[in-house]
């Protein structure tokens, strides 16, 4: 405790601020693999790392030789493993958005980008007109997007349509929404290779679960066949929703959500 006494003042302060930005990138690096398959990797190194001490502590010298292995080559083997992440972080610094606040969703803007979506699913069922919609939410679609073509446009009914009418350049593919904007159409997702899927489904729907199983994200399909109208999420498709019923799954999915997640950083504001 002797090093402590001889600190000043201003000496405090460096430390504290130290601290408070080595904290703040450690939660900054945190929320960009929140909700990605990273943190599933992230509980396996941590495995290997208790797996390494405790053959250390027990004497284990076969299996504390071979974790010392794979913590020597460690470094590289997170720079692969994380690749998107670290390429995500990199993007976001070169904006300047690392260190920016997050921007949560207008209830009354994801309302109106609801409203929208279902006007345009309906059209699109009535007439038959096949269409995968992708609503991103915490995971990030960064790579998914980069497959597409950039679109940045205001989400309206007359936009989704025009999208996926049969025989154009875009109708092919999924489009993913960011908040309120198409970000890109296009895209290509990846498959769902469970093996159990109803055979009455098609591409669209075995793409939409595809992503749905790996991220949070919420997919609209429509049926080019039947005309139906179904919502993948958390790997489960749900289908011939009713108008109503889509609006209540995408209103509890995207604006209730949205509501609990603002209302939780406001109350951290005025604790704070």
């Amino acid at each position: 405790m002797s090093w402590l006494t001889e600190l000043s003042f201003m000496d405090y302060i460096i430390e504290i601020i130290d601290i408070l930005l080595v904290s703040y990138v450690i939660y900054k690096l945190f929320t960009l693999i929140r909700g990605t398959r990273a943190v599933q990797l992230l509980k396996g190194m941590l495995v290997i790392v208790a797996g390494w001490l405790l053959s250390i502590t027990f004497g284990l010298n076969t299996l504390s030789f071979l974790m010392s292995q794979a913590m020597t080559y460690g470094v590289l083997a997170v720079m692969i493993i994380f690749q998107p992440e670290l390429r995500r972080a990199l993007e976001q610094l070169g904006r300047g958005k690392f260190f920016a606040r997050s921007n949560y969703q207008d209830e009354e803007k994801m309302s109106g980008v609801i409203e929208e979506t279902v006007k345009a699913v309906q059209y699109m069922a009535k007439r038959r007109i096949g269409a995968l919609i992708v609503f991103e939410k915490e995971t990030g679609l960064g790579d998914y997007i980069e497959t597409g073509i950039p679109i940045d446009g205001k989400l309206t009914s007359e936009l989704m349509i025009n999208i996926f009418i049969p025989n154009t350049p875009l109708h092919d593919g999924a489009v993913i929404v960011r908040k309120e904007k198409v970000v890109a159409a296009a895209c290509y997702l990846p498959l769902s290779e469970n093996p159990f899927i109803s055979k009455e489904l098609g591409t669209r729907h075995r793409a939409a679960l595809g992503l749905s199983e790996l991220t949070d994200s919420i997919c609209i399909i429509v049926s080019e066949e039947t005309g139906n109208i179904s919502l993948s999420k958390n790997g489960e498709v749900h289908r011939e929703l009713t108008q109503e019923e889509l609006t209540e799954k995408l209103e509890v999915s995207l604006v209730q959500q949205t509501k609990a997640t603002s209302s939780f950083w406001t109350r951290g504001k005025n604790n704070g």
